[in-house]
């Protein structure tokens, strides 16, 4: 089916398997090639600050994309713009959750290697996810969309 009959984005792949596939990655290479960059306690505070700022982001964002009636899903067809909860602040917060959640796990590890792979990720959930889901919304909702997306910033 072509794109403008599609009724979904058509992402690249699912956006939690881009995250889990960088956070793998980078923790593996932690293991292979060890490289420090924080030690004390800083590091566990920080680390599990970033998760459950993350954890926290994400479960307000899947509840208010359910009592919007939409799903959380990029593959599924999107039923409405939500603008509400986190998505007031930001127009991906369930990808700047895994974003924070995967900072943090990287601190918590003490694994450099997932902060550098992290910005890759970022690129590759910007490009094959995020412009696509957006070019899919404009064809949607047109000037809905657009209004938010010109009153919402993409990340934060």
């Amino acid at each position: 089916m072509d794109e403008i009959n599609r009724d979904n984005p058509g992402v690249l792949a699912p956006p939690p398997l881009i995250f889990l596939s960088g956070l793998a990655a980078g923790l593996l290479f932690s293991l292979a090639f060890p490289l420090s960059f924080l030690s004390g306690p800083i590091r566990m505070v920080l680390g599990i600050l970033l998760v459950a700022l993350g954890g926290g982001i994400i479960v307000a964002a899947f509840r208010t994309m359910m009592s919007a009636g939409t799903p959380v899903d990029p593959g599924q067809p999107v039923q409405r713009i939500v603008t509400s909860g986190p998505y007031r602040l930001t127009r991906n917060p369930i990808y700047l959750s895994f974003g924070l959640i995967s900072l943090g796990i990287g601190i918590l590890a003490d694994a450099a290697w997932v902060l550098i792979l992290l910005p890759v990720v970022l690129v590759i959930i910007d490009r094959g996810v995020v412009a696509r889901e957006e070019k899919y919304l404009e064809r949607k909702f047109g000037a809905d969309y657009l209004r938010y997306k010109s009153a919402v910033r993409r990340w934060i």
